[in-house]
């Protein structure tokens, strides 16, 4: 179950307890008890002609902002683990531009996010990262966009995901070089993975996204499509 909201700007201010796990897109500060009667875990909803989506599994204090068009910004600090960002439902190979800034303290990511369904698929192309560069059983490389990206997959067991607690593979294309802002042509990463064995199943959603676990940090993104 998603909750969502109207098409306007969200500001919220979060502090979840560690014990905790709790979505949101309050336009408030506000009680996480009571949040959690009434929410689930996940926020989702369309925001300046996006779709918008935003998990957290509890921790440390976030706030955020759905700005105008393809624009946010989060500032998070000590959290747990979160994924926030605009894009689209569903997803597609399509040509994406963004721009931005981005200043991690710890493990966190930007990247071009999304989940595919039958087979159930998380994937990643990561464009800049903090504390680690995320890694996995290398497949090889894509040259794309002015960069060379290293080729990962990775296996998750009994963890959260689009459709409840399940096991499942991530594929991740990393980027040998960081770089906050650009040309994602995603159709190669999608070309390149499918070249490699690594077959995606039916799109859902797809954001450009920033993603802190045990971190804290800002990021502010815009982005647009071709």
């Amino acid at each position: 179950m998603y909750a969502g909201t109207d098409d306007r700007t969200v500001n919220a201010i979060v502090n979840i307890p560690q014990c905790c796990h709790a979505g949101f897109g309050q336009a408030m500060p506000f009680n996480v008890t009571e949040l959690m009667k009434r929410a689930p875990p996940n926020q989702t909803g369309n925001n300046g002609g996006y779709y918008y989506s935003f998990w957290s599994d509890g921790g440390g204090q976030i706030s955020y902002n759905l700005g105008s068009g393809g624009s946010y910004s989060s500032n998070w600090k000590n959290v747990g683990s979160f994924v926030f960002g605009k894009g689209w439902n569903p997803g597609s190979g399509h040509t994406v531009t963004y721009k931005g800034s981005f200043s991690p303290s710890g493990n966190s990511y930007i990247s071009l996010y999304g989940w595919t369904t039958s087979p159930l698929v998380e994937y990643y192309i990561v464009e800049s990262w903090g504390a680690y560069r995320p890694t996995g059983s290398y497949k090889g490389t894509v040259t794309s966009d002015g960069g060379t990206y290293d080729i990962y997959t990775t296996q998750r067991v009994n963890q959260p995901s689009i459709i409840g607690t399940a096991t499942f593979t991530q594929f991740w294309s990393v980027r040998q070089s960081k770089r906050v802002g650009g040309t994602i042509t995603v159709g190669n990463h999608f070309a390149a993975w499918a070249s490699k064995g690594m077959k995606l199943g039916k799109h859902n959603f797809q954001i450009l996204a920033t993603e802190g676990y045990q971190s804290s940090g800002s990021a502010s993104i815009t982005i647009t499509s071709k």
